[in-house]
């Protein structure tokens, strides 16, 4: 009961607690103040109240930058779980739909690959709903509503928690009618001359895959979708050869419905999983972790079949 009624005397003011808790994470009173709806002047009075408990400084100014003080800074880290729990019991309690996953995530990655296996993830946790949004802008964990961000690039992602999900390999994929009227026997160069299928956001892509190959050429602007999306499917519709993902294309090929007449050039950028540095919430890691048990049944998979495609190409 002493150690009880210790720890109870040791808890700080809530208030004061809460205005410096929102201070630090966005280094700012004026964004302090408008996430919990009073002035700024509020903000400060009341970090100067946990301040003279805390006996210590929490925060300096260094030409009107406003800065945490090395104990600040610890004191913030240690204090932030526990504020995201109590958040979560809150919302819980609530019931304020803590059992939604609320990703942002690439138009071709969710429809070409995340949403066919939804279903799986829904079977095997029924209790979890993923609400989905689409768009190519990087998430901004302070200022968008949202859990999770699946974003391509390369490896670093400065500020945020990262995860690769798997990393690039590109390979030209077309019709089978196109294949079959051109011949088996193509060469990387033969492409030069064929109608190439370029992504709006992916323009670069067909340049570096040449010299992957060994193929010195300048390529002239070509056949240009908004999505990748649009250019697999123009792919599939014969219009030409596009520079496709393996892993969003798979089961094209695996039908028949997509050639890929070359090895894939492996690159480190990649899709990745994105969320919030920190504690990661139950319901994002139970996520991220059938996301990640998903990419490994594909490889085992790729692993017990022939390459599809390939390893890389001999320069030439």
């Amino acid at each position: 009961m002493k150690a009880e009624r210790f720890m109870k005397r040791m808890l700080p003011p809530l208030n004061p607690l809460r205005a410096f808790e929102a201070a630090g994470r966005h280094v700012s009173f004026t964004r302090a103040a408008e996430e919990l709806g009073v002035t700024q002047t509020a903000v400060s009075r009341q970090v100067a109240v946990l301040e003279a408990y805390m006996r210590c400084r929490l925060f300096e100014r260094h030409n009107s930058a406003l800065v945490l003080t090395d104990a600040g800074q610890a004191y913030l880290n240690s204090i932030q779980p526990a504020m995201e729990t109590i958040g979560e019991a809150t919302a819980m309690t609530r019931g304020q739909s803590s059992n939604v996953v609320k990703a942002r995530v690439y138009l071709t990655f969710a429809l070409r690959w995340l949403l066919p296996r939804l279903p799986r993830f829904r079977a095997a946790h029924p209790k979890i709903e993923i609400n989905l949004s689409t768009s190519l802008l990087p998430a901004d964990f302070e200022r968008d509503d949202l859990d999770v961000n699946i974003c391509h690039g390369g490896p670093e992602w400065p500020g945020v928690s990262s995860l690769l999900i798997f990393k690039d390999r590109l390979t030209p994929t077309c019709s089978p009618a196109l294949i079959e009227s051109l011949g088996r026997n193509l060469t990387p160069a033969d492409l030069v001359h064929q109608p190439l299928l370029h992504s709006r956001n992916r323009i670069a892509d067909w340049g570096d895959w040449f010299r992957f190959a060994g193929v010195d050429v300048q390529l002239e602007p070509g056949i240009t979708f908004e999505t990748s999306s649009l250019v697999y499917e123009g792919a599939r519709q014969g219009l030409g050869f596009a520079l496709s993902q393996v892993a969003l294309v798979k089961g094209e090929i695996e039908r028949g419905e997509l050639c890929a007449p070359f090895p894939a050039m492996a690159r480190e950028s990649g899709y990745f999983f994105l969320h919030k540095t920190g504690r990661i919430e139950a319901k994002t890691r139970i996520f991220r972790d059938w996301l990640m048990q998903e990419v490994a049944a594909d490889m085992a998979k790729e692993a017990r079949q022939a390459p599809d495609p390939g390893p890389a190409l001999q320069a030439a």
